[in-house]
C-alpha cells in the first residue's frame, strides 16, 4: 500500500503543473469561441467543413459526454453528418490539457503524434460519414441551446458581456466547471495507473499477453468498454507501457478510449440508428489500430 501511495503521488506531482496550465487555457478557449461561429461553417459537404470541425474539436475542452448535445444540435441546425462525426471524434480524443500532460508524462513525440493522429482520425471518419445517407429522427424538432438544457445558468452567457465578465467566466470554467466535469475520471485514471505500475502480477500479465498484437486487442476492447477522458488516460497508458505494453497499443488506447462511451453509443443509436453506430465503431477501431501500429513502427 505504501508503494501504491508513492507511485500515485509521483503521477500526481508530474501531472498537476501541465493540468493546471491546460485548464487555464481551456477556460479561455471555451469562453472566447462562440458556437454560432462553428455552426456557420459546418453546413456544407466536402473536406473543408470536416477539417474545420476536426480542428475546432481538438481545441474545445469538452469530453465525449459534453460534445454529444452540441453535435446533435449542429446536425439539426443543418450541419452535415461528416463534420458532426468528425467533431464527435476530435473533441473528446484530445484537448490542450491532455496534450500538455502527454508532453510531460510520455514525451514530445507522443504529444505531437496524438495531435496529428486525432486530426487524421477525425477527417477520415468525417469522410465516411459524408458517404452515409442518414437523417436524424428528430431533425425538425425545435432547437434550444444544448448547454442551457444541461445548465440553466448558461443562459446568462447569451447576454452581451464585458471583458471582465468574459475573464471571470473563463476562470470559473477553468477552475470549477472543468475540474468538476473530468475530475473523477482524472482521479480514476491516476489510481489505475498507480495500480498497474505497483502490483507486479499485473505487470507480469502485461508482459506475457500484451507485448504484441494482443495489446491492440486489449486497447480496443478496454477503450470501448471503459470510458476515460483524454487527460486521465495518459498516466494509465504510461504505466501500461512501462509494464510491457507496446507503445503502438498504448497509442491506440489513447485514441479510442476517450471517444467512446455508453452515452455516445446510446445517443447515436437514438438519433441515427444502429447502422450508423456500427459503421462509426468499425471505422474508429480500424483507424485507431492503424494509427497505433504506425506509431509503433515510428518509435522502433
Amino acid at each position: 500500500m505504501e508503494r501504491f501511495i508513492q507511485v500515485f503521488l509521483h503521477y500526481l506531482y508530474e501531472v498537476l503543473p501541465a493540468l493546471a496550465a491546460g485548464f487555464l487555457i481551456s477556460g479561455f478557449v471555451h469562453e472566447m469561441i462562440p458556437e454560432d461561429l462553428i455552426l456557420k461553417y459546418l453546413g456544407k459537404r466536402g473536406i473543408v467543413p470536416i477539417l474545420f470541425s476536426t480542428l475546432i474539436g481538438t481545441l474545445l475542452p469538452v469530453c465525449c459526454w459534453g460534445s454529444l448535445p452540441i453535435a446533435v444540435s449542429f446536425y439539426k441546425k443543418g450541419a452535415k453528418l461528416g463534420p458532426v462525426l468528425a467533431f464527435l471524434v476530435a473533441t473528446p480524443a484530445t484537448s490542450v490539457s491532455a496534450l500538455l500532460v502527454a508532453y510531460s508524462v510520455l514525451g514530445p513525440l507522443f504529444a505531437v503524434y496524438i495531435f496529428f493522429a486525432v486530426i487524421i482520425m477525425g477527417i477520415t471518419i468525417g469522410l465516411v460519414g459524408n458517404m452515409i445517407n442518414i437523417e436524424a429522427k428528430n431533425i425538425n424538432a425545435d432547437i434550444e441551446c444544448p448547454h442551457c438544457k444541461i445548465d440553466p445558468d448558461h443562459a446568462s452567457l447569451h447576454v452581451k458581456k464585458t471583458v471582465s465578465s468574459h475573464i471571470v467566466a473563463a476562470l470559473k470554467y477553468a477552475c470549477i466547471d472543468l475540474p468538476k466535469e473530468i475530475g473523477p475520471e482524472l482521479f480514476l485514471g491516476l489510481v489505475l495507473a498507480a495500480m498497474v505500475a505497483t502490483f507486479m502480477p499485473i505487470g507480469h500479465l502485461i508482459k506475457l499477453y500484451l507485448a504484441g498484437w494482443f495489446g491492440y486487442v486489449f486497447s480496443v476492447v478496454f477503450g470501448i468498454i471503459m470510458y476515460i477522458c483524454s487527460t486521465a488516460s495518459v498516466p494509465l497508458v504510461d504505466s501500461l507501457i512501462k509494464q510491457g505494453m507496446s507503445p503502438g497499443a498504448g497509442m491506440t488506447l489513447l485514441l479510442i478510449g476517450p471517444v467512446t462511451s455508453y452515452g455516445t453509443i446510446l445517443v447515436l443509436v437514438k438519433e441515427y440508428g444502429v447502422r450508423l453506430v456500427t459503421v462509426f465503431l468499425i471505422s474508429l477501431i480500424v483507424i485507431s489500430v492503424l494509427l497505433g501500429a504506425g506509431f509503433g513502427v515510428l518509435v522502433k
